[in-house]
């Protein structure tokens, strides 16, 4: 593992654990060379998970797809770095305990509604803006009454 700060090759792990979710190894680490610390997490690496798009086109599913877009929905928001991080770790359980090893985005994008919805409404109403390609304002408007009603 390369230092972050130096790039030295040569580090070494102070401390090893299960990381809150427990789908991950969190591991305090040290470089040999600066003395500076920093922390990793680990996961196990499976079958890659393909991601159906909307023009039926398949990809790997890359994580900072939606960590970027979510980021993005929350910007100048009360949302910090570590709620989006565990969002993405619940959406991520949701998506890698499914028996199936192809997902659409058009349920990726469901579950990311549903986090954000819980956490920030108006990072919610962001992102459905875009993921749901709003037209007008009427369709805007149609999903802030939703939200209203509920």
């Amino acid at each position: 593992m390369k230092c972050p700060y130096c790039n030295e090759a040569d580090t070494k792990v102070i401390d090893s654990r299960p990381a809150e979710d427990n789908s991950s190894i969190r591991r305090r680490r040290q470089c040999e060379r600066c003395g500076k610390r920093f922390t990793t997490y680990e996961k196990l690496e499976t079958m890659p998970l393909m991601v159906i798009k909307k023009d039926n086109t398949r990809e790997a599913y890359d994580r900072s797809k939606i960590e970027a877009g979510m980021i993005h929905s929350c910007h100048k928001r009360p949302v910090s770095p570590q709620q989006i991080g565990l969002m993405i770790d619940e959406i991520e359980n949701q998506i890698f305990n499914r028996e199936e090893k192809e997902i659409s985005t058009a349920v990726i994008g469901e579950l990311v509604m549903e986090k954000l919805k819980q956490v920030d409404e108006v990072a919610y109403v962001r992102f459905a803006s875009v993921y749901r390609e709003f037209k007008d304002v009427s369709t805007f408007m149609e999903e802030l009454g939703k939200l209203l009603k509920k």
